[in-house]
Parts: C-alpha cells; sequence; structure tokens
C-alpha cells in the first residue's frame, strides 16, 4: 500500500490553489483511463492514476477502486452482510445495513474516522457510515489492496458535480502542485 508515508508528511493546504484546482477540474477519459485536467497559477496540470500514484508514493493498478453511492450491491469486491458482520464483530446480523460510529467498536471506529477523512473525506454525515465507507473499511481492516489513486480521481469527480461539498485532498494535491512545479 505505501499509504504510511502520506500520514507521515506534515503538508500545508493552500487553500486558493486548491479551490483554483477544483474551480477548473475537468475530467475526461482518454484510452480507457480517467484522465484529471486543470491549471493553476497558469501552469497546467494532468494525471491519470498511475501518474498520481508515482506522485504520492503510493501502489496503483490492482485492488479496491468501486465507487459505491446509494446501492450496495454484491460484488467481487463487496460482500455487504459480510462487511455489516465484521464491522460490527457480530456474526448474528442477517441484514447488510449502515452502521453509526457509536455502535462500532474502538478499532472500527478509527479505522471510519481514517476512512471518512482521508480516504473519502466528506463534509456532513459523519456519523453514520455510508455503503462506501463499510467497503473501504473492510478492505483496510482485512488488509486488502484498495486503489487509493483511482478511488481519489473518482471522489474529486463527484465532487466537483455536487454544488455544496467540501474540496478533498487538500494537502496531498499540495504533492501534485509540487510535482507540476506550481509555485507554492
Amino acid at each position: 500500500r505505501k499509504w504510511e508515508n502520506l500520514f507521515k508528511q506534515r503538508l500545508l493546504v493552500h487553500v486558493d490553489i486548491v479551490k483554483e484546482f477544483y474551480a477548473k477540474m475537468k475530467v475526461t477519459h482518454l484510452r480507457k483511463k480517467d484522465v484529471i485536467k486543470s491549471s493553476v497559477k497558469g501552469i497546467d496540470i494532468e494525471f491519470d492514476h498511475e501518474r498520481l500514484a508515482t506522485i504520492l508514493g503510493v501502489h496503483s493498478g490492482n485492488g479496491m477502486r468501486e465507487y459505491i453511492e446509494e446501492v450496495w450491491e454484491e460484488s467481487k469486491y463487496t460482500k455487504p452482510l459480510e462487511i455489516t458482520r465484521r464491522v460490527e464483530n457480530d456474526e448474528t446480523i442477517t441484514v447488510a445495513r449502515r452502521v453509526k460510529s457509536g455502535e462500532m467498536k474502538p478499532f472500527q471506529r478509527f479505522i471510519h474516522f481514517l476512512v471518512m477523512k482521508n480516504v473519502i473525506p466528506r463534509f456532513g454525515k459523519r456519523d453514520t457510515s455510508s455503503f462506501m465507507d463499510l467497503t473501504y473499511m473492510d478492505h483496510l481492516m482485512t488488509r486488502r489492496l484498495v486503489d487509493l489513486p483511482r478511488v481519489m480521481m473518482r471522489h474529486m469527480s463527484y465532487v466537483i458535480s455536487m454544488k455544496d461539498h467540501e474540496l478533498p485532498y487538500g494537502d496531498w494535491l499540495t504533492l501534485v502542485f509540487e510535482a507540476f512545479g506550481v509555485p507554492l
């Protein structure tokens, strides 16, 4: 995974640059890859998941990359009932459901906090896990791969389609801005 390095670094968030990046951001699909394009301070920025992985120093290519919104269906990466049972640490559960953070054991609550603050950050509804939260929590708890760069790109794409959404990854975008020579 190599995520440890992302959490060890103390990166400044350059709020005005992040806002400019998102205001100009476009997502295109080239050669079967999503590509994010933007410009900041007159400097063009363009990356796909592989370039983002290199910039962040993390793994990309395999692992969970689904972006689950309202429907939680069984797939290669998601087994909703099994995930609910693991997160709640209760094998007697018979129906997959969202889990309130107050109902989670301390370790699961910590993983939930990590997911909602870093992997798929959001502004509100932090007391209840989304289906996507639960899926990523389960992958982290069971040490299965998560393709963080692709997840980030999908979340960034989702965010620019919404009117009132917190702009995610400000600290990690500092690494992107540095890689493209944006003066900070």
